[in-house]
């Protein structure tokens, strides 16, 4: 029914933690996947003396986050894939739970865990994913205190660190984008699902605890800083049919420029110029979302998302 896909690279210190949790589930899945990003720790070594169980895909190099799962997806053979961090521990019931959220409709793409921070159990890591008029993507709950966002609900997409989808829908709106290789790529196909008229939920059941950066090493670096823009230059022009892109242009660029300054403060704002070039010299090799009519209702829900995860983000 459930295979869990692991996507590592480097995470040896991490996966014994999350392993474990996983064979502790009330749901168990039927099968685990772990996908190698060409690791150099022992961790190939790892897995397979210890746990011969688990699929085991290695990788040539490190292709990246998207590259990982997508081979996990396409390898996996149940009706349904959790995408799970390397860092990560899951509650006993943490499966069972996301397994009830997406099996009560036919049209839920995706949902997302209730992520509480590894180190401070009582702070909210993240509580489902919003993006706004800046192109600027929100992880709900964020520093929050875990006694909130108890209720299950709509979001604009599933954070892909601990979520489980809809193995079928994949096919008709595609797989993770690999040349995001990794940050927003999980908005990306959240956005899509969203245009063919999918619907992405928060699980407030299912708690799994987060580490955070653990394959990256910190919140705030070059390679991050350098990728986030460059990512959602192809997000935003992937998705937005040339109208919505005109409408929300102004905002965009507001966006951009506030995340400029805000980077150059931290001494990063070479690297994000970077990205904002590396995403433009990048349009010319990207496929846009093909515009249906039949989709247009979808496209004035999204943008409503839109406008109101923007509202949200001001009044916070």
């Amino acid at each position: 029914m459930i295979s869990v896909v692991i996507p590592n690279y480097n995470g040896l210190n991490y996966l014994p933690n999350c392993i474990s949790s996983l064979y502790n589930q009330s749901l168990k899945p039927e099968e685990i996947i772990i996908v190698d990003n060409n690791s150099t720790d022992g961790s190939l070594e790892f897995i397979k003396e210890n746990y011969p169980d688990i699929i085991l895909i290695s990788l040539k190099e490190n292709y990246g986050f998207s590259r990982a799962v997508n081979e996990g997806i396409l390898k996996s053979k149940n009706p349904f894939v959790v995408l799970l961090n390397n860092d990560t521990e899951a509650e006993e019931t943490w499966l069972e739970n996301l397994y009830k959220c997406i099996s009560a409709r036919d049209d839920i793409f995706s949902c997302s865990s209730k992520m509480l921070r590894y180190d401070h159990r009582e702070i909210i890591d993240d509580a489902g994913d919003g993006y706004t008029l800046l192109g600027w993507s929100v992880k709900h709950g964020d520093g929050k205190n875990f006694r909130t966002f108890s209720e299950d609900r709509e979001i604009f997409s599933s954070c892909a660190g601990a979520a489980i989808y809809r193995r079928e829908v994949f096919q008709s709106i595609g797989y993770f984008d690999e040349s995001f290789f990794a940050y927003l790529e999980d908005i990306d196909i959240g956005y899509r699902a969203k245009i063919h008229g999918y619907k992405n939920m928060y699980a407030s059941k299912a708690v799994i605890y987060h580490k955070g950066s653990g394959t990256s090493g910190s919140r705030y670096n070059s390679f991050k800083t350098k990728l986030v823009p460059r990512n959602n230059i192809l997000l935003i022009y992937k998705n937005m049919p040339v109208i919505q892109l005109i409408i929300n242009l102004p905002f965009i660029l507001l966006g951009y420029f506030i995340k400029l300054l805000f980077f150059s403060c931290k001494s990063l704002g070479k690297d994000y110029i970077q990205g904002i070039v590396s995403g433009l010299k990048l349009i010319k090799k990207t496929k846009k979302v093909s515009f249906n009519k039949k989709n247009l209702r979808n496209y004035f829900i999204i943008q409503w998302f839109l406008i109101k995860e923007s509202f949200a983000l001001i009044i916070k």
